[in-house]
């Protein structure tokens, strides 16, 4: 028996029949669970479907010593063709949010990691609380977009942050104020060894008309300026300090750009898109070479804003 089938066999006797509710699978191609449809195979898969799972399942995987890696939408995020080594877990059944408390000037908004980003903004919108507009058309999930501080034309998750709720490797449940994170540009100061499990988020009232408003504005600005329909991960590279990464990709002559099954978008040139059968491998190499193009023209190095995980395959 190879390494690699063994090591797979010893995950299932492990995983297979623990007490958890929720689904656990074995070399489940992370294409599926990508918002870019790309990416090899995560030797574990598990979606738990209550905190208690979740516990016991991030209890197992530190004392096996198997590391995994936390999924929402899958948005921001290329797999590479290898896969991913250990244990990757969804969150996409923690998709619950409701109003816990309403004051004069503020409401406050209980959110499950998993919830959609968007149901967030469109319930936002049908309730008229005020406070994240500006991420109507980013896809992914409240977790992610926490985690990444997700931000647009202004507005920044961390503005609407009180507090978190984290369950670390132990499977310890820790609450985090949101002056304890060290957020920044779309970063959050939470570590890999915790995972946000429910946010408290505060908004203020406002006519719905004019949130709904707001938000339809947003939207029509992005449907113009980045290719919505198209399979992408978002943004590829970081905005220097100063200037806008798509324009530089732009001017540098790369817009409309192609290698294997990935192109530069010719609608946003900081967006890169699966046209049909691409690998992560010509994602990489696109980005090289958009780089390198970039490089020569401004003497700039850009920083990948997208987060690349996984291993090479096996055969180079």
């Amino acid at each position: 028996m190879s390494a690699l089938k063994s090591k797979n066999k010893e995950m299932k006797d492990i995983f297979s029949n623990l007490p958890v509710r929720g689904r656990v699978k074995f070399m489940e191609p992370m294409r599926n669970h990508t918002s870019l449809r790309m990416g090899g195979p995560a030797d574990i898969f598990i979606i738990p479907q209550d905190l208690p799972s979740l516990k016991i399942i991030l209890e197992r995987l530190t004392k096996c010593e198997i590391p995994f890696f936390i999924i929402g939408g899958g948005t921001n995020i290329l797999v590479k063709d290898g896969g991913i080594e250990g244990a990757v877990i969804s969150l996409r059944a923690f998709r619950r949010f409701e109003t816990m408390r309403r004051e004069a000037s503020c409401i406050y908004v209980n959110v499950e990691a998993g919830a959609s980003l968007q149901k967030l903004v469109f319930y936002c919108r049908e309730e008229g609380y005020s406070g994240i507009e500006g991420l109507a058309g980013i896809p992914g999930t409240a977790g992610g977009a926490i985690f990444g501080n997700a931000g647009a034309f202004g507005y920044e998750m961390k503005d609407v942050i009180v507090s978190l709720e984290t369950v670390n490797d132990r499977g310890e449940v820790n609450l985090r104020k949101a002056e304890e994170i060290d957020f920044g540009y779309r970063r959050s100061g939470i570590s890999g060894h915790e995972t946000v499990f429910r946010a408290e988020m505060r908004f203020r009232p406002d006519k719905k008309e004019y949130v709904s408003e707001r938000i339809e504005g947003f939207l029509k600005k992005k449907r113009r300026s980045q290719p919505l329909c198209e399979h992408s991960a978002g943004c590829v590279f970081r905005n220097p300090p100063g200037c806008f990464a798509g324009k530089l990709i732009e001017e540098s002559g790369c817009k409309g750009m192609k290698y294997g099954g990935v192109e530069v978008s010719s609608v946003h040139a900081n967006f890169f898109v699966n046209k049909g059968g691409a690998r992560a491998s010509d994602f990489m190499t696109l980005m090289n070479k958009v780089s390198r193009k970039v490089y020569e023209k401004f003497g700039i190095v850009l920083e990948p804003e997208i987060n690349i995980v996984g291993r090479e395959p096996v055969n180079g």
